[in-house]
Parts: C-alpha cells; sequence; structure tokens
C-alpha cells in the first residue's frame, strides 16, 4: 500500500523543525491528513451503525473542512497527503464507545490546531485554521458530549444494546460527566487526562499528539478567557 513520505510527521501531528519539509507544507499537510481521518472514522461508524447522530451531521461537516484545506495547499503549491485512513481504522464495538471516541478525537482536533497555529504567519492559513478550531470547539465537541450524556441518563441505551442497571448508569454517568465539566472548565492536569481517557475507547487513536499539547491549549483558552473577563471589568 502506498503510504505518506511523512508519515511519522502527519501521525504524531507536530510540526518538526528540523524537517527539510517546510514548516507551512507540515502544518497544512498535519491539518488536512487529521480531517481525512475524522471523515473516514464517522463514516465507518455509520457503515457500522446506520444513519445515527451526530455522526451523519459531523460526517459532512469533516467534508467541508477538507473542502476548505485543500484550496490553500493548492495555493501554496503543498502535496495534498494520501487519504489512507479507510484501512486503519477500527469502529468501536458500541454506539456509545462511538460517541467517547468523537470525543476523545474532537479534543485531539483542538488541540492539534492550537499546536499548528504557533507556527502560521500566513492571514488566509491562520483565518481558516481558526475557524476550523472553533467548528470542533463550539460544535463538534458539545454534540458527542451530548451524545456520551444522553446514552448514560438513559436516553440512547436501546441503541448501543448495553443492559445497565440503573445505579450502574448514574454512577458511570456522573464520574464521566464530572470530568468531561472540569475539562470543558479549564481545571485540567495530566493526571484528569489521564483519567479520562482510560475511560474511552481510544485504543484506535494513533499517534502520541493529546498529550501536553492538549492541556496547553485547554489551559490557555481559559486563561484568554479570564484576562478577557478581566479587561472587561477594567473597562
Amino acid at each position: 500500500m502506498e503510504m505518506n513520505y511523512n508519515e511519522q510527521i502527519l501521525v504524531t501531528q507536530r510540526v518538526n523543525e528540523q524537517s527539510e519539509q517546510p514548516i507551512l507544507h507540515q502544518v497544512l499537510q498535519i491539518a488536512v491528513y487529521d480531517e481525512f481521518k475524522a471523515y473516514e472514522t464517522y463514516s465507518k461508524i455509520i457503515e457500522s451503525f446506520g444513519y445515527v447522530q451526530p455522526f451523519v451531521s459531523i460526517k459532512e461537516a469533516e467534508a467541508i473542512h477538507y473542502a476548505a484545506l485543500i484550496p490553500l495547499l493548492q495555493k501554496y503549491n503543498v502535496p495534498v497527503p494520501i487519504n489512507d485512513w479507510a484501512n486503519k481504522i477500527e469502529v468501536p464495538k458500541s454506539y456509545v464507545e462511538c460517541c467517547e471516541l468523537g470525543v476523545a478525537s474532537e479534543i485531539n482536533n483542538i488541540a492539534m490546531y492550537d499546536h499548528l497555529l504557533q507556527y502560521v504567519t500566513e492571514d488566509d492559513v491562520r483565518d481558516t485554521l481558526f475557524k476550523l478550531q472553533a467548528a470542533s470547539f463550539n460544535n463538534h465537541l458539545p454534540a458527542f458530549r451530548r451524545c456520551v450524556s444522553n446514552y448514560y441518563s438513559g436516553q440512547n441505551t436501546h441503541e448501543a444494546g448495553f443492559d445497565f442497571n440503573q445505579e450502574n448508569i448514574m454512577e458511570k454517568f456522573g464520574e464521566y460527566q464530572m470530568l468531561l465539566d472540569d475539562i470543558m472548565a479549564g481545571n485540567v492536569d495530566q493526571d484528569k487526562l489521564t483519567q479520562i481517557f482510560s475511560k474511552l475507547n481510544i485504543s484506535t487513536l494513533s499517534g502520541a499528539a493529546f498529550g501536553s499539547a492538549s492541556v496547553a491549549f485547554l489551559n490557555s483558552y481559559m486563561n484568554k478567557k479570564t484576562e478577557n473577563s478581566e479587561n472587561q471589568n477594567e473597562e
């Protein structure tokens, strides 16, 4: 099977400043390769579980995302990476695990864009990456989070074929919800991230890009939010 020549950079989602490949080329290829991955992942889930939400809507959004990036690759003469994800992806065994995978994937996507934006000076590229990051943070992540919340509150248990009693449902949901609330509020550290990812079925996620990058992004996001609030109060 044909492989991308810079497979390691694409999979780890980290810019390599020592690489002979131009920084901008790395940034754009990493971004579009991850959007390919999201599209193929959600496509596989739909194949396995049918036209279930939020996967149908978000799959369509992912197609729009990589369609927004490809003209930038063409403009800056960047080769479009090979989309080889279809043969790499393993779909989780249950609907709720797919939703949990969606949460993990979107958090990873948000952190990836925060890393890439540090290396971009071109206005059109920065604008596009910011918009894609915002879509993941404001739309995709909350949708998957609701998916998990609805499942453990008993609204979607029939879709996954799980047989939890009510006590187990509420215990797991409550624990999971607290961790997600901490993440969404910016109260995160590496221990909490380890906890939540141990509860998600994310063995199919490749690379180690999440790690400290996500901590940096989520904390910096909340720091900026706090600074903006303080500035507004001073005014």
